[in-house]
């Protein structure tokens, strides 16, 4: 197992992780007025509702297929379907919502670049993250383009016990689960890992806000002129 592998898949992802719950914690304590999505749909609703739409339906439904097909042990989906089944179901589903989101990104990508309103609020951060998670959704439906090769679920295996041994702390063994795939699945990984450190100094900190509080909180004061 080569050096860099075992860096980039065993060690990384700790990193990654780390400074994701860290410099969460210390965003949210120290500049909570900054934890928001900053909409910028009060100044331009123009196919906003329909690209945000878009987006965030495909996004949703692939988050919960990666995390549910990833972290679902093979002795146990076994009982309900093949590790072949699985990976169609994957590549069928994850196709599908993968051009839904995508259209929605580039969608939102159009809007954020030509619109001058939306243009002149926007920080770099936010073009840098929209083509970042254009970069990620490309690999990811490559990878469906890859798997046509193999349809036996060996590579899903594999992924799987990347992520699994991840999650309990065995990184050596997690690098050398993902050392055989394709490139194509370690790059779509590496950036995956890198939108988790970047996570808390990006607008993608809204996706773990619960607004519980507003129903608790006190009635704003707002007089008219």
């Amino acid at each position: 197992m080569s050096n860099l592998n075992n860096l980039l898949f065993g060690v990384y992802p700790y990193i990654a992780i780390l400074v994701c719950i860290v410099a969460s914690w210390i965003r949210f304590d120290r500049e909570p007025y900054t934890w928001k999505a900053d909409s910028s749909q009060m100044l331009s609703k123009k196919g906003f509702r329909v690209a945000s739409n878009l987006f965030h339906i495909g996004v949703i439904f692939i988050l919960l297929g990666h995390f549910v097909g990833l972290l679902t042990p093979e002795s146990v989906y076994h009982y309900v379907i093949t590790s072949a089944n699985k990976q169609l179901l994957a590549m069928v589903s994850g196709g599908f919502f993968g051009i839904l989101c995508l259209i929605g990104l580039l969608m939102l990508i159009k809007r954020r670049l030509t619109d001058d309103r939306v243009r002149a609020s926007s920080k770099t951060s936010d073009i840098a993250l929209l083509f970042m998670l254009l970069i990620q959704l490309v690999l990811g439906l490559l990878t469906i383009v890859v798997s046509m090769d193999h349809l036996d679920g060996s590579v899903m295996i594999m992924l799987g016990n990347w992520a699994q041994s991840i999650v309990t702390f065995q990184g050596m063994q997690a690098a050398a689960s993902i050392e055989p795939v394709h490139i194509i699945y370690k790059l779509h990984v590496f950036v995956g890992l890198t939108m988790i450190l970047v996570f808390p100094f990006t607008r993608l900190v809204h996706i773990i806000s619960v607004p519980v509080w507003y129903f608790g909180r006190r009635y704003q004061v707002v007089r008219q002129r």
